[in-house]
């Protein structure tokens, strides 16, 4: 499904910036479920392809086609090695984003973050839905940077990253580690402190890059 829709997104018939189609029609259009439209929806996002807005709709991103390629080809090499090469890059990356969004955040933005941290609390018990409220959390403060090529880069590395984000949390008290080291970001960029923002994700991502190399181990 998700092939079906980067194909009709990416041919150049929809100029990029356009709001698409709701859920519903496209879902009527192409003959399938609602479900399986909003997780190929979910899965273009994390590629770049689509920005999903809550109360606003999906639109398509005027960026994607340039990173396309690339970010397709790394996926048709990845293997282990280049795998954790990419959680290196990916903990750098989201280091650095924690830092600008404690100087660059909107109060707006910063409200959407904590109701993503609330939702991780909120099921921490379903953690399908747990690691779903965790890549929200992250794609909202790469957001709230209004740095177009870091979020680009970071969406690009996510989705590489996707199989094996959805294995690393098995148990729910890697789940509560999670959620207290969330926690830890989300008020140290509250606070406006650059410093102890880039130092509570570098924590995290240490904690969270070992879980995610674990996980390359059948």
């Amino acid at each position: 499904m998700a092939k079906r829709l980067l194909e009709i997104f990416t041919r150049g018939d929809i100029e990029p910036g356009t709001r698409l189609p709701p859920e519903r029609q496209l879902a009527t259009t192409l003959g399938v479920g609602r479900s399986a439209v909003r997780e190929a929806l979910a899965a273009l996002e994390l590629l770049g392809i689509v920005d999903v807005r809550p109360g606003s709709g999906t639109y398509l991103r005027g960026s994607a086609s340039e990173l396309l390629p690339q970010t397709l080809s790394w996926g048709l090499m990845l293997d282990e090695p280049r795998t954790a090469e990419l959680i290196e890059v990916r903990g750098a990356l989201e280091i650095y984003a924690a830092r600008l969004a404690a100087s660059r955040i909107s109060d707006e933005a910063l409200g959407r973050l904590r109701e993503h941290l609330d939702d991780m609390r909120a099921h921490i018990d379903d953690l399908h839905a747990f690691v779903e409220a965790d890549l929200q959390f992250h794609s909202e403060l790469a957001r709230s940077i209004n740095n177009t090529v870091l979020l680009d880069l970071l969406q690009s590395i996510r989705s590489l990253l996707r199989v094996w984000v959805d294995r690393a949390v098995q148990q729910p008290e890697e789940a509560s580690v999670a959620i207290e080291e969330h926690t830890a970001v989300f008020e140290a960029i509250a606070t406006r402190d650059p410093d102890a923002a880039a130092s509570a994700m570098a924590i995290h991502m240490n904690t969270a890059g070992a879980r995610l190399s674990r996980s390359l181990t059948p």
